[in-house]
């Protein structure tokens, strides 16, 4: 039988989950949320107030399309303020406190047949496994999280079972 997770709500039926991010993905949440506010809605704004003016909105394509991309600003915007709300900062020196296990915040050193590779443990809002960055929610992060130097751990994958050897947490 399938595991379901179930995710508590708040009073007002938002997910209370914390969102994990460094203090650099926090700037960039924050940056983009100004942006949108300060630049982006004023300006679609305009747009649809412009569009709007060009007649019968049945057949304006440039109105649909503007109230298209308002829908997607306002969205965005809603989505980030519930981020911010619920936003925890990890620590900086998680390394250090992490007594030599993988934790949130840390870079682990890995070997898979022979190959190194290296990943930093992050929240899911800031992960990108191209550039190292892998979520905590994720297969290889939930695998990794609590090993610490020497131990091997099972990373499983839709094809295949990786035996990974920490070879260093910093």
């Amino acid at each position: 039988m399938a595991q379901v997770k179930l995710t508590r709500l708040d009073e007002e039926g938002q997910m209370d989950e914390k969102v994990h991010v460094t203090e650099e993905g926090l700037a960039t949440l924050r940056a983009e949320y100004e942006d949108l506010i300060t630049n982006r809605r004023p300006a679609i704004i305009q747009t649809v107030a412009l569009a709007r003016e060009e007649g019968d909105l049945r057949e304006n394509s440039g109105y649909h399309a503007a109230r298209h991309d308002q829908t997607m600003i306002e969205g965005r915007i809603r989505q980030l303020e519930d981020m911010l709300k619920r936003v925890e900062v990890i620590d900086s020196n998680a390394a250090a406190k992490s007594g030599g296990l993988v934790r949130l915040g840390t870079t682990v050193t890995i070997e898979i047949d022979g190959e190194q590779e290296t990943y930093t443990i992050v929240g899911s809002v800031e992960s990108n496994p191209l550039e190292g960055r892998i979520s905590d929610k994720s297969p290889w992060g939930q695998a990794l999280l609590g090993s610490k130097v020497g131990q091997t751990v099972n990373i499983q994958t839709p094809t295949t079972v990786l035996k990974a050897k920490v070879i260093s947490v910093t």
